[in-house]
């Protein structure tokens, strides 16, 4: 089992988390749908102009306000006002500066030092205009990151320009950048004073001649060649051999190009004409031009689309300049801006149908042609900036009605003479000459989220949002609202000479969440800085900052706190809906890193906070508009259960959930890591980032944590009992869901501080030194995985791991990282990890110490901490300690620890049973049992080897003292699995005998657990036998003779039958007192040897014939495969293959007595004989040859050996070969085979007296006579012989009978038999003489 794989036991809720994490999910999905997107707005129904605005008079809902004024440097000022110079300025937000040219000097103002100024002074002609430009990639050192291009009325040059972080900071705070200035020889003369100068992504030069109005590019290179200068000035608006490109326009005054935007997103860029005309190239390989299309008669389409509007006059209009709009910002195609100097807007997008391919991937996305789109009337009813100084607040429309509905400004101001603008993010700013000599206004526009947003807003009185569920669906086409606008004017000191957006650090990569409009302020005022412009004027430089609805709202509440004026509060709430306004005074209540507005970039590492009496209205504004969550009841018909419906929660959980989704949407689903230059692993977020989210995070934490009672229930109607058990069950929902955020709240705080640690660490080279299967997981790994889920518990464990093995490798104490892992990130690091951790330095301790007390000590220490930590205690990481235990010769924990792992990971003994019950294949956690008592054997095998080995062990111990210390523990565990694997073990390495001497507790149960082998049998009889219990023993054997799952030899089990009777016969009778069931058992094994001796006999009989048949062959092989009833034997046996011996044997052992059997098996015997020998000696030799073994083996078994039968057969043979066999020849036989004299005697004598035929014929009861004699003298001559069977004592010898029975042969005698009378005559002597 992997490690990666094995269930990390943790007091973390993944379940909680996760559907937390779901909730998140939700608001990120709504975040990216309640703003519209700009196209979407300008596209709605009837929507080809539009002039909806909301101006308001009072400053806490104004878009923009002024933040700070710097002046320019008292330096230049002196310069600057002197009356015979010429001066020239500009913005570069690209590297901070702002240019000032005075005669032929150019100086470089750092605006966010103050009035810090370098200077570049190397060239003698009057700098008219300065632009920065990338340069051109491979042609200069890496530290050029821009290029300054120097126009002067004779000549273009540039400058090499490097920016790097200073290493000094302002007063201010804020970050600033280091500037230096190289000289290149690139430059090139010219009798065309060049202005409006471009770059593109690729570092090529665009700019516009001012006295010509043509395009002319800055072509440079690195080295001159055949087909080009090194540098030159190409003019793309004329032929001939001048340009690469054919002439697009004749330069006559009306179509001069007065400016050139330049749109690197989209790999092109627009010109301006002096006739309002609009001209799109891309850049098309090295020195040429696409030109792709050329948009004229722009005022007619703007009458078009609106007809009969005032603001469209020929004399007014003249577009002023041209704003590239970001695709981020419209989705669905809004390019361009054009703005006229009374404020007309203009936006173009992608046409249809024409002759390019709409969205077609052969065309770069800045080869579609354009067309206008919407356009965008000023506001008619600005305020003066005078008015502004005496504000009136109307009523405030809910949405859907007229928010146009305030008392018209008694000075509407109409803007006339705008001269420069600035677009982005849907932002608008234009500045014209204020009524005042030395004051400039600036019109200030943003979409009015209230009025296009779906926000909830309350659209009729009384109805409230609760009993309509909001819909966050994008609205449907027919009902999206169009375009609707904040607009202010602003009055700002001097003469507007350049405008530019401050460079912002932008939203933070979100990949993988749904991404909302960059107009969406709601998703982003909490986690970005606010949008802010710099107006360049003779008297300095003014930054206006864009004003976020959190702005507006904090004004509303210090109003309400100071005032106690409630009704704006309440407008706030039916105008942006209830779950944002929560969500805002969420924010507000428990403070935030982007709350001052007008804090820098570098000040927003600091939580910003209202005062706390602010902060205390805050939060009861959001106790207050929270309302209560409700139970929406689901009818079920058929069904009792009341309880079925779902929670709709109310404004604070819903706040609540959206704040902390904004909070952390940049990094939820951001990867961990990415693979950096070097090859490495780096963070995918800057550790900037992280420490904002935690700390916006941690402030909502720990708001929520001192004041719990804004989630706790409050009493609802107590006369309806119905809605109180919904209530109840609302109130339950709405707190467990809150609960599952604050868990998630605190897991994602912890989160970014283990990240931030790993940074600290170096996070690159900790991955590095993961396995592969890590190294895999780590790099899909985004932050929601880490916060989570299991995966991330692992992989996060894993490289704690890495971090202190680290530690422990340099020799550096593992408390402080662990005691810093612990305080800043528990959940990633428990007590557990912290122990293991302390573990593996005492293991390190121990290594070094010279002491063996102390070694041993320390040993200890750490065997005791990680048994404490065992159950997270990773298998490698397991493998890895017993190594070090067994280089110790530490015995205890080489083979305690790995058990201990075994029983704790498998607590609730689950591995146990699936090994007990032989489950096929075993579970994830037998197989981990297995692994650990794996490295228990792989201990006992080292320490088995060093003690054989030669030289004393590193630690100085006596290696078989560790040896036997390690088989003592070993024994000693109570782990029956263990015990079994052990003795497998032993009994592999032939040490069975050993392990049968020492009979530990468990060998028995583990002798009979399945799978049973032979060799586990043969162990567990000679168990029995060592433990003094032989009949145990004998049953053993039993069963092994008469298994039928081993292949064994019928030998072999002959031998166990045998081995088993000899046990059985072995057992104390008083045993238990279970002598009857002994005998019973005893009696039982003896028929079965018996009946087995008859399968040898059989089997050996039949051997020779295996090959005559294969179906001989079969049958005979059989026997060996398994033990036969006597029945099977007979059957199957002794009458299909007719062998007469084995009958009889079956016979006699079965004690089966049936004449009807026996004899014809008997009859069978001699009729063989009897046909195959012809001469009667022959035929004597072959039955004495045959009857006399059976007589000795069978007799006295009537079963098998039937004596009147067999007797009557020889006697009948013998009459039959009268004269041919001598007397005596039958009854002598029957003497060989073992049958007693008297038995014999009285057989003969009762054919004798019989009559019965043949013994009716009177020369046959004569040769019976015959024998009778020869019996009787050899039984006297028995008789006679010392230790004979038959005694001398009358009582043993019947003298008396055999006296009366001769005299009555004697006297039945015939004549004519003297030999048999001389017989008869001579055993009455011997009976006178002896008896």
């Amino acid at each position: 089992m992997a490690s990666t794989s094995r269930p990390i036991p943790a007091a973390v809720d993944f379940e909680a988390l996760q559907t937390a994490s779901r909730v998140l999910v939700d608001q990120f999905t709504k975040d990216a749908q309640i703003i519209p997107d700009l196209g979407d707005t300008l596209n709605a129904p009837g929507g080809q102009a539009s002039a909806s605005y909301s101006v308001f008079a009072d400053d806490t809902r104004v878009p923009f306000q002024k933040r700070k004024l710097i002046g320019i440097p008292e330096a230049l000022f002196h310069f600057y006002n002197s009356a015979n110079v010429n001066s020239h300025m500009g913005l570069m937000p690209e590297i901070e500066r702002a240019w000032i040219s005075i005669d032929h000097k150019l100086f470089l103002w750092d605006y966010m030092e103050g009035q810090e100024i370098s200077s570049f002074v190397d060239q003698p002609d009057v700098i008219t205009n300065v632009a920065v430009v990338k340069p051109k990639p491979g042609l200069f050192i890496e530290e050029i990151t821009s290029l300054l291009v120097i126009c002067t009325p004779v000549s273009v040059l540039l400058i090499a320009l490097s920016s790097v972080p200073a290493s000094s900071t302002p007063a201010s705070g804020a970050k600033r950048k280091e500037i230096k200035l190289y000289a290149t020889d690139f430059t090139v003369a010219t009798d065309i004073e060049m202005t409006s100068v471009v770059g593109t992504a690729e570092g090529r030069i665009f700019m516009v001649g001012s006295q010509d109005g043509n395009l002319y590019e800055l072509h440079y290179q690195e080295n001159e060649s055949w087909f080009g200068k090194r540098v030159q000035l190409i003019n793309h608006s004329v032929g001939g051999m001048s340009s690469l490109l054919p002439r697009f326009s004749s330069s006559n005054v009306d179509d001069r190009i007065i400016s050139v935007v330049s749109d690197p997103s989209r790999n092109c860029f627009y010109t301006l004409n002096a006739k309002n005309s609009i001209s799109i190239y891309r850049p098309d390989g090295d020195k040429s031009l696409q030109h792709v299309q050329t948009l004229s008669n722009v005022y007619k389409a703007a009458q078009d689309k609106a007809p009969g509007s005032a603001a469209l006059t020929p004399q007014a209009f003249q577009i002023i300049a041209l704003h590239v709009v970001d695709p981020a910002e419209s989705r669905a195609g809004i390019q361009l801006v054009a703005i006229t100097t009374n404020g007309v807007r203009l936006y173009f997008g992608p046409s249809m149908g024409y002759s390019y391919s709409y969205g077609s991937s052969s065309q770069p996305s800045g080869a579609r042609t354009l067309q206008l789109t919407h356009v965008r009337l000023p506001p008619p009813n600005l305020r003066h900036p005078d008015e502004q100084a005496h504000p009136y607040r109307p009523p405030v429309a809910s949405y859907g009605s007229s928010h146009a509905a305030q008392p018209l400004p008694s000075r509407p101001y109409i803007v006339s003479a705008l001269e420069s603008s600035c677009y982005v993010d849907g932002l608008t700013i234009a500045a014209q000459p204020g009524d005042t000599e030395g004051t400039d206004y600036i019109l200030c526009m943003s979409p009015d989220l209230t009025r296009i947003g779906t926000l909830g807003q309350l659209n009729l009185p009384q109805m409230s949002s609760m009993q309509q569920p909001t819909n966050y669906g994008n609205p449907s086409m027919t009902n999206r609202p169009p375009l609707a606008e904040y607009a202010t004017l602003l009055a700002i000191p001097g003469r507007t000479w350049a405008m530019a957006p401050v460079p912002s650090a932008g939203t933070p990569s979100t990949s993988g969440v749904p991404v909302p409009v960059v107009t969406n302020e709601l998703a982003n005022q909490f986690s970005t800085n606010p949008r802010q412009f710099m107006i360049l004027t003779n008297v300095g430089l003014t930054f206006l900052i864009k004003r976020r609805a959190m702005d507006y709202l904090k004004a509303v509440i210090e109003e309400l706190h100071s005032q106690g004026s409630v009704q704006p509060i309440i407008d706030f709430r039916d105008s942006f809906g209830r779950d944002q306004t929560c969500a805002m005074l969420l924010g507000l209540a428990s403070g935030n890193t982007f709350l001052d507005p007008t804090a820098n970039e570098s000040a927003a590492a600091t939580i910003g906070m209202i005062s706390p009496d602010v902060a205390g209205t805050a939060k009861q504004a959001f106790y207050d508009f929270g309302e209560r969550p409700m139970w929406a009841e689901r009818v079920t018909y058929g069904t009792t259960d009341n309880n079925q419906g779902t929670a709709i929660f109310s404004g604070r959980r819903e706040g609540l959930a959206l704040y902390l989704a904004r909070l952390v949407r940049p990094i939820w689903k951001a990867k961990l890591t990415t693979t950096g230059s070097s090859g490495l692993q780096q963070s995918t977020v800057p550790d900037k980032t992280l420490e904002i989210i935690q700390k916006n995070v941690f402030a909502l934490k720990d708001f929520l944590d001192k004041n719990p009672h804004l989630f706790q229930s409050t009493p609802g109607d107590p006369n309806n009992a119905r809605s109180v058990v919904n209530d109840q069950e609302a109130w339950k929902a709405e707190q467990a869901s809150v609960s599952e955020l604050l868990s998630l709240a605190t897991r994602i705080i912890e989160a970014v501080s283990f990240v931030i640690l790993l940074n600290d660490y170096k996070i690159g080279e900790l991955v590095a030194r993961c396995d592969a299967e890590t190294q895999k997981v780590i790099s899909s790994l985004t932050y929601q995985d880490l916060v989570t889920t299991p995966n991330g518990m692992t992989i996060s464990r894993a490289l704690v791991n890495v971090v202190i093995d680290q530690q422990i490798g340099q020799q550096i104490s593992v408390d402080t990282i662990s005691d810093t892992l612990q305080s800043r990130c528990g959940s990633f690091c428990s007590t557990d990890d912290v122990m293991l951790y302390k573990a593996k330095e005492n293991i390190r301790k121990a290594v070094e110490t010279r002491s063996p007390t102390e070694r041993q000590n320390w040993l200890a220490e750490s065997l005791r901490l990680f048994i404490k930590g065992a159950r997270i205690l990773e298998f490698e990481k397991l493998r890895e300690i017993c190594g070090d235990y067994q280089q110790l010769n530490y015995a205890k924990g080489a083979v305690e620890l790995p058990l201990t792992c075994a029983s704790v990971v498998d607590a609730d003994n689950i591995g146990l049973q699936s090994w007990a019950s032989g489950q096929q294949p075993p579970n994830e956690l037998c197989e981990f049992r297995t692994q650990c008592y794996a490295l228990v054997l792989d201990s006992l095998t080292v320490f088995e080897e060093k003690s054989v080995g030669t030289g004393n062990s590193l630690t100085g111990e006596d290696p078989e003292v560790v040896r036997s210390h390690a088989y003592e523990l070993a024994f000693s565990s109570e782990d029956e699995m263990f015990h079994s694997t052990l003795y497998d073990w032993l009994i592999q390495r032939q040490l069975a005998d050993d392990l049968l001497e020492m009979r530990p507790a468990f060998l028995e149960a583990h002798l009979r657990r399945e799978p049973v082998t032979v060799q586990k049998y043969q162990l567990l009889w000679q168990f029995h036998v060592k433990n003094g219990q032989p009949l145990r023993a004998a049953e053993v054997l039993g069963t092994l003779a008469e298994s039928t799952q081993f292949d064994l030899s019928l030998d072999a089990r002959f031998q166990y039958l045998t081995l088993a009777v000899g046990n059985a016969k072995a057992h104390p009778i008083s045993t238990g007192g279970k002598h009857e069931t002994a005998i019973a058992f005893l009696t039982d094994l003896e028929e079965k040897l018996e009946v087995a001796q008859v399968q040898l006999e059989i089997y050996n009989t039949l051997a020779p014939h295996i090959q005559d048949a294969p179906e001989v062959g079969e049958r005979v092989m059989m026997l060996s495969k398994r033990l036969f009833t006597m029945s099977e034997l007979y059957q199957d046996y002794a009458i299909p293959f007719d062998l007469p011996t084995i009958k009889l044997l079956c016979l006699h052992v079965s004690e089966h007595r049936d004449d009807s059997i026996v004899k014809p098996i008997w009859n069978r015997i001699f009729q063989d004989i009897l046909e195959g020998e012809d001469e009667a000696p022959s035929i004597a030799d072959q039955i004495i040859a045959k009857v006399v073994p059976l007589g000795q083996r069978f007799y006295p078994s009537e079963s098998a050996f039937p004596l009147k039968h067999i007797a009557t057969l020889l006697v009948r043979f013998s009459l039959n070969n009268k004269g041919l066999l001598p007397f005596g020849w039958a009854p002598r036989i029957l003497v060989q085979c073992g049958v007693p004299f008297p038995e014999v005697w009285d057989v003969l004598h009762e054919m004798y007296e019989s009559h019965v035929p043949p013994f009716n014929d009177q020369t046959n009861v004569q040769a019976v006579s015959s024998d009778i004699a020869v019996l009787l003298s050899d039984w006297i001559e028995d008789a006679k012989r010392p230790q004979t069977s038959t005694g001398r004592r009358v009582d043993e010898f019947p003298v008396g009978r055999i006296h009366l029975a001769v005299e009555q042969y004697l006297a039945e005698l015939h004549p004519t038999r003297t030999q048999t009378k001389e017989t008869f005559e001579e055993i009455k002597r011997q009976l006178r003489r002896n008896w």
